[in-house]
């Protein structure tokens, strides 16, 4: 932006300069790079389901007549069985963790509990005629760590658990997540937040650093976006979970669009409509990549460490990274971010002179 300004000023304030930034609005809009991460990605090619194009299907009788069958595969063939098998993994959870919550603490119970959660988990996935890639095994994340992925629905808790038992770190949620939380509570330390409490970042790290401390404890799942994004860019890391300390273990998640969306625009849908779209979907497929572990380097703040992992998860997954907070999602654009453009602008007019000269073009 200086270099443009620059050559348009010429150590002067001018109305052309409004051009300028009028410009870089109209390009903002027809190419926003933030809130299309927002939305469902593009597919380059249709996948038979009439919410990525409702309009395919109209092109041929013979496209319409596969899409018809295609219809039929999936809601009186598929969605009965998945939802029996959900409905099953459920109870099954509940009933389990009940069982299990009353031994007493030991090796036997943290060992029932870790098989509990792995096989509800798989099953979770079976619902969803899930096919999951696991790469780079020996990197899996170990007892005191912390691992961080890129987050795209709520699907990526079940993928991760289905190969390895974590303590997870969020919000507590009411309805259907919040009986499936409460029944993990039963068995396994997890680290739960209430709404207000999620808004006290020392509150959140402490807890976190007293988990970690404990060597035998299971690693904490943390996913530093905060938010859901489409699988095509890894937003902002926030920087509290890089500042407590310990072992990162980075992992990269990147799903398939060509059977089945993942992603959870929770800003329209709700879990339950979500829940509906993937248990119609033709399939949940994606590749997991455990990376190497990652630490602090010295003289390195959180908001650099967080960056650099970032880079790492992206570049394995292919997706583009981008340094906008995820909660642009439902708020608006800070004035912070405002003033520092405007602060730049004024910067270059100092600079150039125009303030000292008086020179007002």
């Amino acid at each position: 932006m200086e270099k443009e300004v620059v050559g348009q000023c010429r150590g002067c304030f001018s109305l052309a300069d409004v051009m300028y930034f009028s410009k870089k609005g109209c390009e903002a809009v027809a190419e926003d790079e933030v809130t299309r991460r927002f939305s469902s990605e593009e597919l380059l090619s249709w996948n038979l389901l009439s919410r990525t194009n409702a309009n395919l299907h109209h092109v041929s009788w013979k496209l319409a007549a596969v899409w018809v069958t295609g219809i039929l595969i999936r809601y009186c063939l598929l969605l009965p069985f998945r939802i029996c098998l959900s409905v099953f993994s459920i109870l099954l959870l509940v009933l389990a963790t009940t069982v299990v919550g009353r031994f007493p603490n030991g090796r036997v119970k943290g060992w029932l509990s870790n098989q509990v959660q792995m096989i509800c988990a798989t099953l979770g996935i079976r619902c969803l005629s899930g096919l999951v890639h696991f790469h780079n095994r020996e990197n899996k994340p170990q007892e005191g760590g912390i691992c961080v992925a890129n987050h795209t629905s709520p699907l990526d808790v079940l993928i991760l658990a289905s190969d390895r038992c974590y303590s997870l770190v969020g919000q507590v949620h009411g309805g259907l997540l919040g009986v499936i939380q409460k029944s993990c509570m039963r068995t396994s330390q997890h680290v739960l937040f209430e709404r207000s409490e999620m808004k006290d970042r020392h509150l959140v790290r402490k807890k976190i650093r007293e988990h970690i401390a404990d060597k035998a404890k299971l690693p904490i799942l943390i996913f530093p976006e905060g938010t859901c994004i489409n699988n095509t860019s890894v937003m902002m890391f926030k920087k509290g979970s890089f500042e407590v300390g310990g072992t990162i273990h980075p992992v990269a998640i990147k799903y398939d669009p060509r059977f089945g969306d993942a992603f959870w625009n929770s800003t329209k849908h709700s879990m339950m409509t979500y829940a509906f779209n993937v248990l119609t979907s033709w399939a949940i497929v994606c590749n997991v990549w455990y990376l190497p572990p990652m630490v602090k380097e010295e003289e390195e703040d959180a908001v650099h460490f967080a960056d650099r992992v970032k880079a790492v998860i992206a570049a394995r997954a292919g997706m583009s990274v981008l340094p906008w907070d995820g909660g642009l999602k439902r708020k608006k654009v800070k004035e912070s971010f405002k003033e520092e453009q405007q602060k730049k602008y004024c910067q270059i007019v100092i600079e150039n002179g125009s303030v000292g000269n008086g020179n007002v073009c």
